[in-house]
């Protein structure tokens, strides 16, 4: 074992342990889960060290071996070793500051082995020119934008199933429902194209938000004012991260309010609940639509993954939008606790970003995959019971609104109660009675016309 000392006091670390004091200390400290910080966050303020290493070098304040020794040491965890070196909490008190020290001693610890006398030290060397408060947020944004294509990707592609599901039921009718009581009819078509629409805004949100994210406020060190930072460092440190990572970040204009203030996350944040409100009555109005199949709507069939009862024999269960439905409501308790986080900072910093951090990449990630699952496991094989829809619609007495311009509200309300009460349709009781002419009755209930805006009729003088 060896001694380390901070302004704590003393503690024993085991010799061959990369991390150090600071790093032990939170695993104390924080003994909340068994979670440690996200492998993209670490990864990120690995980037952020070697390019500052970069940039202190050019600016003089860095010797040349240590420089060297610290960038070879990030290249070797950039390829992912020594991960078990990265031990602090995914939830830590301190803003960050555990998760950036021990970053600071694994990189120190692996230089120092790496190049003999190079004597790297963890604040002095690797943390020159930055403090946690820049480097720490900076890094979170990084993670966030470095999993953000996958996201933006499995959308594109619900986009392009719902469209293609779209074309093929372009013409299949169907009942439609307004407060689950039945209401006039539409197609399957516009239902899906309907569905199309929303998620191309989310798709639209979230794009957005995500580009704000490019905003960080690496340079500005404690609270924003860039003290202990050259002038050199905040006019090169990004670009040189940028030129490493093929990142396009951006200074933030005032880096004293980019320091304190996180409303970007809640921005970002708000995008992803958006989203998945928007999947989860997605996902409802699936499981709706698909329940029976002989005591329920049962106008879709929604391609069976498992059985569904230990103790039923041949139940089948809507198990992929089921769980699409709990990573949404996930996702929205994740939004709920990255609003209080960003409005529980107080002046210069708010020290609730790990959290934050924490549940925006969850959410992401989770987002993510359960798209992907939705479309891979239920949407592409989905089918839709186009006979079935097509009784329900000469079924329905609802139809009969299409009769509203000729008979009026009162007489068609008596008439669909008539209807009701003898188990008939309105077509066929219209065609019984002569009230209307047959030509006129099959050209009012025929699809086209019972999901159409319909023609002007010309008033008698």
């Amino acid at each position: 074992m060896r001694i380390e000392e901070d302004c704590i006091g003393k503690l024993a670390v085991e010799d061959q342990a990369l991390y150090g004091i600071h790093s032990l200390r939170a695993v104390h400290n924080f003994p909340i889960s068994t979670e440690r910080l996200h492998p993209l966050i670490i990864m990120s303020l690995v980037q952020i060290k070697q390019a500052a290493a970069t940039v202190n070098q050019a600016a003089g304040t860095l010797s040349t071996t240590k420089a060297h020794a610290i960038k070879a040491a990030c290249d070797e965890l950039l390829q992912g070793q020594y991960a078990d070196s990265f031990i602090v909490p995914a939830i830590q008190g301190g803003a960050g500051t555990s998760a950036n020290m021990n970053v600071n001693e694994v990189v120190a610890n692996l230089a120092n082995r790496l190049t003999a006398d190079a004597d790297v030290q963890p604040n002095d060397d690797v943390n020159q020119s930055q403090s946690t408060n820049d480097t720490f947020p900076t890094a979170g944004k990084m993670a966030l934008l470095q999993q953000l294509p996958g996201l933006l990707s499995a959308l594109r592609d619900l986009l392009q199933v719902l469209g293609e599901q779209g074309e093929a039921y372009a013409n299949t009718i169907k009942v439609g429902r307004t407060q689950l009581q039945d209401a006039v009819p539409t197609t399957y078509g516009r239902s899906f194209h309907a569905y199309q629409h929303l998620f191309k805004r989310d798709l639209d949100r979230v794009q957005a938000a995500g580009e704000h994210l490019q905003t960080v406020n690496l340079g500005g060190t404690a609270i924003g004012t860039g003290v202990n930072a050259t002038p050199y460092y905040q006019q090169h440190v990004i670009p040189t991260l940028n030129d490493q990572t093929g990142l396009d970040l951006k200074v933030a204009t005032d880096l004293i309010d980019a320091t304190q203030n996180c409303d970007l996350l809640v921005e970002f944040s708000g995008a992803l609940k958006t989203l998945a409100v928007d999947l989860s009555k997605f996902s409802n109005d699936l499981r709706l639509l698909a329940s029976g199949p002989q005591a329920g709507l049962a106008e879709l069939h929604l391609p069976a993954q498992q059985a569904g009862s230990s103790i039923m024999p041949g139940k089948v269960n809507p198990v992929i939008p089921e769980v699409v439905n709990q990573v949404c409501f996930e996702v929205i308790g994740h939004d709920t606790t990255v609003t209080m986080a960003a409005e529980a900072g107080q002046l210069e910093l708010n020290a609730f970003e790990p959290i934050m951090f924490r549940d925006l990449l969850a959410s992401e990630h989770e987002l993510q995959q359960a798209v992907q699952t939705l479309i891979q496991n239920c949407l592409r094989h989905l089918t839709v019971k186009q006979d079935q829809c097509a009784d329900e619609v000469d079924q329905s007495a609802i139809t009969a609104t299409v009769l509203t311009p000729y008979l009026g509200y009162m007489a068609t309300t008596k008439l669909i109660k008539r209807a009701l009460s003898q188990h008939q349709s309105v077509r066929r009781l219209l065609v019984a009675e002569h009230r209307l002419p047959t030509e006129l009755v099959t050209k009012l209930f025929a699809p086209t016309n019972l999901t159409q805006p319909r023609q002007p009729q010309k008033q008698q003088a």
